[in-house]
């Protein structure tokens, strides 16, 4: 019993895994193709939800996840962001929620970490998120992802889900230890990747890219995988041959012949 829930575990592990790197793969590959905002479009979209209030400051700029920049053409590689005053006081957040509902912004999520209620919203292939800073409402407009991106993302997932479990299960089904060395140092490489594509969806969902993580710890797994097959490598080189049975053995002892009477 212990035994089967061994194994158990090991392909769900291999699974998650695996499946988590499909997952950024497929967001990435269906976030492709995502029109740039223009500040334009965006001051237009906001003077719409609060007509007469002026931003104090603004900027646009490329996307930028976990140190690395996304192309323009990606799901958040592009951005406006839009900052009003009013310090602490909530009210112009709130009219923003209640504007927004009343002209056709849909899909609306919170977003936690700030002192007012911050949101998300999403219309005309664009994503608005408000949130509260010091000096006031911050609005951030992105391109929505394009369509086919849920559809892609819930492809790469299954398909790395899939891939992982059959491996693993490969793996555990082994029982020389260089199977199961190879399956701690890929559990090793990719866990901490994983931990942190899952916290990240857990607190944004799919409304933040998940693939930059990959692309910023690829210095440090592709390195990892090359350590990996290296030891494989070196203690397959050392693991001593099994003797060959000898073939076609005398016998140990014949049957003696019967004595003469």
């Amino acid at each position: 019993m212990r035994h089967r829930l061994r194994y158990v575990v090991v392909v769900l592990l291999g699974a998650v895994l695996l499946g988590t790197v499909g997952l950024a793969a497929g967001s990435w590959y269906g976030g492709r193709g995502a029109a740039p905002l223009s500040l334009d479009k965006a001051l237009s979209a906001a003077q719409e939800l609060s007509p007469g209030t002026e931003p104090i400051g603004s900027m646009t700029g490329r996307g930028y996840r976990y140190g690395v920049e996304l192309a323009p053409d990606e799901v958040g590689g592009s951005r406006v962001d839009l900052q009003y005053g009013g310090g602490a006081d909530c009210a112009l957040s709130e009219r923003l929620r209640v504007a927004a509902e009343t002209r056709g912004w849909q899909e609306f999520r919170d977003v936690p970490g700030s002192r007012c209620d911050g949101w998300r919203a999403e219309r005309d292939g664009m994503s608005l998120t408000v949130t509260h800073l010091a000096d006031g409402p911050r609005l951030i407009m992105e391109p929505s992802a394009p369509r086919g991106f849920l559809a892609a993302t819930i492809t790469g997932t299954l398909l790395g889900a899939a891939a992982g479990a059959a491996l693993f299960r490969l793996l555990a089904r082994r029982q020389p230890r260089v199977p199961r060395l190879v399956g701690a140092l890929v559990t090793v490489a990719l866990l901490p990747g994983a931990a942190m594509t899952w916290l990240d969806l857990a607190t944004d969902g799919l409304a933040e890219p998940v693939w930059p993580l990959w692309q910023s710890l690829a210095p440090v797994l592709v390195p990892a995988l090359l350590v990996l097959l290296l030891v494989v490598g070196i203690f397959l080189a050392k693991r001593p041959k099994q003797a060959e049975p000898a073939a076609d053995a005398e016998p140990a002892a014949r049957v003696g012949s019967p004595s003469a009477g």
